[in-house]
Formats: structure tokens, sequence, C-alpha cells
């Protein structure tokens, strides 16, 4: 779930597309990844897709390498925006979000950062898409809510030791979105579960109401001697 945060910064400081060669550091890095190969040159656009559908970590280092210089200056970046949204319990130490001592957030701050980042129109296109195929390989989105929630749009899953099985969902129907977000779950299924209830929570206990329309006069107010 860090990987909204990376997507987030790659969107408003990168060109789709950039070009980016692949390191030896990106490729080498342990976990999920799309199988980058040191030298390889590749799009930023493409990379996007396999950071977010896949959660290539290999895509993550690639993304931050090229933007940021180096991998710790682009962690600042990440750090300096989420300082910009408020989140306050929130501190990134890598931007693929393996286990790391003082790399936290929380599942509110979560829900917070995905809130703003689906504004952005190719992020929100990007975590919907169940299936793409980029320049070498096919890839799949490893959110198993899309299809199997009504209106399930995005947005990520996660997993590492420490913070278990992670799942952040967008769901839009019936003119408004929720977003659930769901930590430290011990299988796929039970993080699913859990999201699907709150969900079902939401759907059925709250909807929107239109209190004022933009530009709309409530009343007028006589001033005396104005």
């Amino acid at each position: 779930t860090t990987k909204i945060m990376t997507a987030v910064v790659a969107l408003e400081k990168g060109n789709l597309d950039d070009v980016v060669t692949v390191s030896k550091r990106a490729a080498g890095i342990w976990g999920s990844r799309i199988h980058l190969k040191a030298g390889q040159k590749i799009t930023l656009r493409e990379l996007l897709y396999g950071l977010l559908l896949s959660s290539g970590n290999d895509a993550a280092i690639a993304i931050a390498e090229h933007l940021g210089g180096n991998m710790e200056n682009f962690v600042e970046m990440m750090n300096k925006k989420a300082r910009e949204l408020g989140l306050r319990n929130t501190s990134f130490k890598t931007p693929h979000g393996l286990d790391a001592d003082g790399h936290y957030t929380t599942a509110y701050e979560l829900a917070c950062l995905t809130r703003y980042a689906l504004e952005n129109p190719v992020f929100s296109e990007i975590v919907k898409t169940k299936k793409t195929s980029i320049s070498y390989r096919t890839l799949y989105n490893t959110n198993e809510m899309l299809g199997a929630y009504p209106g399930a749009d995005g947005v990520k899953t996660g997993y590492t030791g420490k913070a278990g099985r992670c799942l952040v969902t967008s769901v839009t129907r019936d003119g408004g979105r929720f977003i659930s977000v769901v930590i430290n779950s011990p299988s796929r299924y039970d993080r699913a579960l859990s999201s699907k209830l709150i969900l079902d929570y939401a759907y059925n206990n709250y909807k929107t109401y239109t209190l004022m329309r933009a530009g709309e006069i409530v009343t007028n107010i006589g001033v005396s001697k104005g």
C-alpha cells in the first residue's frame, strides 16, 4: 500500500512517456516483482502499471531512482507529500513498502491518501484495470475485490511480515464512493471478507445528501448603514 504514495509522487513529478533505465539495485530486489532486468529500458507509464497492478518492488525502485536520482531522495519526496497532505502518522523509508524501521502509517491515513490519489484520472484508471500488456509481459491485478464486489474500482493490495495482508478498496456506485482499508489480516480471504463487511455496512447505513449547490442563494439579508 506504500506504492499508492509512490505512484502519486511519480504522477505529479514525472512524465508518463519518460524512458527509464533499470538499475542493478532495482532488478535485484526481492519480493513481488515484474521481473525487470538491469539495463532494460521501459516507460514510466509501464512501470506504474507494474507498480499498481502486480505490486512490483523492482518497478518501485526504478521509478524512485529515475525521479529522485536515487531511492533516498525519492523517499524524501514521498515524506514531503505526506506532510503536505497532513498525514502526521505516516513515515516512509522505502518506495516499495517492505518492512523497515521507521516505516509506518495508519488505516485512516491510507484512506486519506487514497482519496487524494483517486482524484488523479491516470491513477484512477490504472487501479481499476484487471489485466493489461506492457512491452514484455502481461500484468494481472492482485486486487481480489475487482469483479467480486459490485462497483469495486481499485485500489491496492499489500503484504509484509509485519503488516500482514492489507487491502485498500474503492467502490463507486449510486453516485458516491466509499474507501475501505484493512490491514494485518491473516489471509487474502480474510482481508477480502473484512473489506466486504466494511463496505456493506457503509452502503447499508450511509447515503449522499445534497445540502446546497454551488451558487445557490439561501436568503437575502438586509444590511443597515452598510
